[in-house]
């Protein structure tokens, strides 16, 4: 364990944690979450075992204190279906998924009266974290319940994270620019490759930089972006006609 981890407070025994998928972003949090505290994980196709956690059905892990949805937008209904018999009375569900506004939906017309939920989304990936976490953003959405702030302040107290509390609604209103133009930029980037990589400029090499950010991302999350969040059609649309507008100008040499 790391010092970092070891200086952590540690939550009681009585304290679970239940992941849902065990993805690339599933075993991010249990790199951080596993130190502190009992992670029981479930997911359909599992991959290599992970240090602190332990694989078991999807009741198991259903049944914990707080349930993790670690899995893309189109799943998530499935899944909710899946856990929704095995939650306990109190029990916490939260998702982790790029948009906020249909995992709401979803979240509140299928899961249990008895049990709270936050929505999530960490701003980061497997690539943005490999440095640590301490810095990076985490959005929180209340939902149903009263968790969202005091979990709000327990991820800056312990991992450093910057936690942003907002509605589902004004997480996808800001989305839409923050990621949705970022991530359709850099598929437009990649497909253009080979692109330069030495004889660059500073701000080519930053660019580059937060292609690399992304273009390891499962499709289901370029998907997710670009497809469920239902304010990104309009920026879409605002940036080609803007893109198209300055094409036409430079095509008559400036000067419209």
């Amino acid at each position: 364990m790391s010092e970092r981890a070891a200086r952590r407070p540690r939550p009681g025994p009585a304290v679970t944690i239940g992941l849902i998928g065990f993805g690339a972003f599933g075993r991010l949090i249990a790199a951080h979450l596993g130190p502190l505290f009992p992670i029981f994980a479930y997911d359909p196709a599992p991959q290599s075992p992970a240090k602190g956690v332990t694989f078991c059905d999807a009741a198991t892990a259903a049944a914990c204190d707080a349930v993790i949805l670690a899995m893309p937008v189109p799943q998530l209904g499935a899944a909710i279906e899946t856990i929704k018999p095995h939650l306990r009375p109190g029990a916490v569900v939260l998702d982790v998924c790029s948009v906020k506004v249909e995992p709401a939906r979803l979240m509140l017309a299928a899961l249990p009266d008895h049990v709270e939920i936050v929505g999530t989304h960490p701003m980061f990936g497997p690539q943005s974290a490999r440095g640590g976490v301490k810095g990076l953003k985490i959005v929180i959405c209340p939902i149903r319940g009263d968790k969202a702030r005091p979990l709000a302040a327990y991820l800056r107290k312990t991992f450093g994270l910057q936690a942003i509390i907002a509605s589902p609604e004004q997480h996808d209103r800001d989305a839409a620019m923050v990621q949705g133009l970022t991530h359709l930029i850099a598929k437009v980037l990649v497909e253009m490759e080979p692109l330069p990589r030495h004889m660059t400029t500073a701000s080519f090499d930053l660019l580059m930089r937060a292609v690399d950010m992304v273009r390891y991302d499962a499709p289901e999350v370029f998907y997710a972006i670009e497809r469920m969040n239902p304010f990104v059609p309009d920026v879409r649309r605002r940036f080609f006609g803007l893109a198209a507008d300055l094409a036409d100008s430079l095509e008559k040499n400036g000067e419209a």
